[in-house]
């Protein structure tokens, strides 16, 4: 089928799909703007983007997420409370009647790639009953050309129903929502969400899972992008740390933003596009992002907008304080159109340490580097959940748990292996807070940040004098151009001495028990790191 060609009820059979009413195929964004306002799916904003909004869902589903447990993926799946078993039987049930769903409904197909490099690329189908739906996949992942079109062969195909929804005691289900993989059927299926993040986030899983096994590369939950040079910079961390923000520099240029690739050649990024979060999104801080969320094609997801001037407000969050935009990597000026890079020559591991007590920049040892890859760790703040009245330790595996479906030790081995062949030097960031904990002390400015990551990126900081850290044995740089030079030590930010003492020793505390399950897999210099 060619692109942009609408049929009746073709080309889907092969899926299960029958009898469907019209499917738009593969249609560019203008057409799906069409669709949108038409179906009234979401609003024409001043200057461009189109808002819509989730409903209730306004994050993953993460309790909603499953992958079926058969004899192919089995023993190597590492099951447990992030990659939950779903029995085939129940799966082939639930999606007999998601095709019985879809039965005289309109479609959106998409075929695309997860995946810059050609030799690496895994071709993808995503198929949706919303026009936003579509144009989020089309925003975010590798558009095939049009001769590629041609012959295009899905490896793996999302179908995404927003709008059905599961029976919990008939299907096995959580809830009412699912999100569930069958690597046997090479198919994923989603159901009573709304939220476009669970599109992008089943594909990272679908190619944290493949990769390693099939081809030694290590998937990655990070940015990066490369110097005047051609130095790679890959920056890890968890939403909410400055990924997205400290990466996008204008005198780099972005290979992507979320997800990519470190194979025998550099990085690759598995996107076409990116998905910003963007609360209280600044002009002044962070332009190239500002600028995304005024422009066509860019979908603004749960941003407040003023139905009358159609104007929006990046700093409202009665919807939701995860409003995200997502939009094509050419929205950005200074792109690696290729999507790849070189090796990395530094890798950033950002965290958001609500405590107060980590070094605003230190730079790890190899062994350090794989202790805090594996520990993956940020904070959550008070007010961010129900139930959260003062800082909490969050230790995300990879910078990534709820999308690594292999061991974590996999991954770490192989980021190992990669940084000792290519003599990466590595750094923790803590983009978080200074001079006391949330409530006392103050966020990190992210011009300190910024500073900080390209002193760090150009040298300036390796070459100069370090001080050790007493509690989290970090080397800390002692002097950092644009930086005052008591802000680099964090003990020197408190008023009082021994609360941050305190404060540092439970925080150790807390990193060492979390690295118990860890510790058996791992060398004992690792082990050992705290």
């Amino acid at each position: 089928m060619r692109l942009n060609d609408i049929s009746r009820g073709t080309g889907l059979e092969g899926h299960g799909i029958c009898n469907a009413n019209l499917i738009y195929w593969t249609p560019p964004t203008s057409v799906l703007y069409e669709l949108i306002v038409k179906r009234g799916e979401g609003l024409l904003s001043h200057l461009g983007a189109v808002a819509v909004k989730t409903g209730h869902y306004t994050g993953r589903a993460a309790n909603d997420k499953f992958i079926v447990d058969e004899p192919s993926c089995h023993d190597h799946v590492a099951w447990g409370k992030v990659n939950r078993p779903f029995d085939p039987a129940k799966f082939d049930a639930l999606y007999d009647r998601m095709c019985a769903y879809m039965h005289g409904r309109d479609l959106f197909v998409q075929d695309c790639y997860a995946g810059a490099d050609k030799e690496h690329r895994l071709p993808i189908r995503v198929i949706t009953e919303n026009a936003w739906h579509s144009l989020f996949a089309r925003n975010m992942f590798v558009a095939a050309e049009p001769e590629e079109l041609e012959n295009h062969s899905p490896h793996f195909t999302v179908i995404n129903m927003s709008h059905f929804h599961a029976l919990p005691t008939v299907d096995g289900t959580n809830s009412e929502t699912f999100i569930i993989i069958n690597f046997a059927r090479k198919m994923i299926i989603i159901g009573g969400t709304s939220y476009a993040g669970e599109i992008k986030k089943s594909i990272f899983t679908i190619l944290n899972y493949l990769l390693p096994i099939q081809k030694k590369i290590l998937p990655m939950h990070c940015s990066a992008n490369v110097g005047p040079k051609g130095d790679s910079a890959v920056f890890f961390g968890l939403s909410g740390t400055g990924k997205t923000t400290l990466s996008a520099d204008p005198n780099r240029s972005l290979i992507g933003d979320d997800e990519h690739g470190w194979d025998d050649k550099g990085v690759f990024n598995f996107e076409g596009g990116c998905y910003a979060k963007i609360i209280n999104l600044s002009k002044e801080a962070e332009p190239e992002i500002y600028e995304t969320t005024r422009r066509f094609g860019t979908i603004l997801e749960n941003v407040a907008i003023d139905i009358h001037s159609r104007r929006i407000d990046l700093n409202d969050d009665s919807f939701t304080e995860n409003t995200r935009a997502s939009y094509p990597l050419t929205h950005i000026p200074n792109i690696v159109k290729s999507g790849c890079g070189a090796h990395p020559v530094n890798i950033i591991m950002l965290t958001c340490d609500a405590f107060g007590v980590l070094p605003p920049i230190a730079r790890l040892t190899p062994e350090q580097a794989m202790f805090h890859f594996l520990s993956g760790y940020t904070a959550k703040v008070a007010g961010t959940e129900a139930g959260v009245t003062e800082p909490s330790a969050t230790f995300s595996t990879c910078f990534g748990a709820p999308f690594m479906a292999l061991n974590p030790t996999v991954y770490g081995e192989l980021l190992r292996t990669k940084i000792a062949r290519h003599k990466v030097t590595c750094w923790l960031v803590n983009t978080g807070w200074s001079g006391g904990a949330y409530g006392v002390g103050s966020r990190m400015k992210i011009g300190y940040s910024r500073a900080l990551v390209n002193a760090a990126l150009d040298g300036t900081l390796d070459a100069g004098p370090f001080a050790k850290d007493n509690f989290f044995d970090l080397d800390i740089p002692t002097t950092c151009p644009g930086v005052p030079a008591d802000v680099l030590n964090p003990r020197n930010t408190w008023e009082d001495k021994a609360k941050y003492d305190e404060t540092a020793t439970r925080l150790v505390g807390m990193f060492k028990e979390n690295f118990k399950k860890y510790a058996p897999h791992v060398s004992s210099e690792v082990a050992e790191v705290m």
